[in-house]
């Protein structure tokens, strides 16, 4: 299903056929650092991670991590959506980038057509989380007008996040 599209982008739902593309995301020297290892070793374990994750959520509640793909081409380059963890008060924003196609602004393209289109979800506030020493997610979060809130943990032996909201 399609969420927004934009000048250079078209934002998706995930399907299980992404799985490739998911596996190279998720094992991203720069995703595990600053996101965390997800366990994913092999093409069926990012099969079961996508099922497990952004299509239950989307499944469940309607919204999730949605596919950032170029307009041209068809070409996945990352993903931006809407998350509801249990460890926040409220839905965040979520985002990561294949390394080549990142510092070309399709993060901030894509963040903004999520932006507008959670209000058609419900969603009133929105919130995000990056690592304190991730520079660029920091600087992007509030290039979109968030504003930070308080350095948290999300669980209690966690290194700590960033976290942000915006009023939508």
């Amino acid at each position: 299903m399609q969420i927004a599209e934009t000048a250079r982008l078209r934002v998706r739902t995930a399907r299980l056929e992404d799985h490739v593309f998911f596996y190279d995301l998720v094992n991203d020297p720069a995703f595990v650092q600053h996101i965390g290892d997800k366990g994913v070793r092999t093409p069926e374990d990012a099969i079961e991670a996508l099922r497990t994750g952004p299509l239950a959520m989307q499944e469940e509640r309607g919204h999730s991590l949605y596919v950032v793909e170029l307009r041209d081409g068809a070409i996945p380059i990352g993903m931006c959506g809407l998350i509801k963890r249990d460890t926040l008060d409220g839905i965040d924003i979520g985002y990561a980038y294949l390394p080549a196609w990142r510092g070309q602004g399709y993060a901030y393209e894509a963040a903004q057509a999520v932006i507008a289109y959670a209000p058609t979800l419900g969603i009133r506030t929105l919130l995000a989380i990056t690592s304190p020493n991730n520079l660029a997610s920091n600087g992007l979060l509030r290039k979109l007008g968030m504003r930070f809130v308080k350095f948290t943990h999300l669980v209690p032996d966690d290194a700590g996040s960033n976290l942000y909201s915006m009023e939508l």
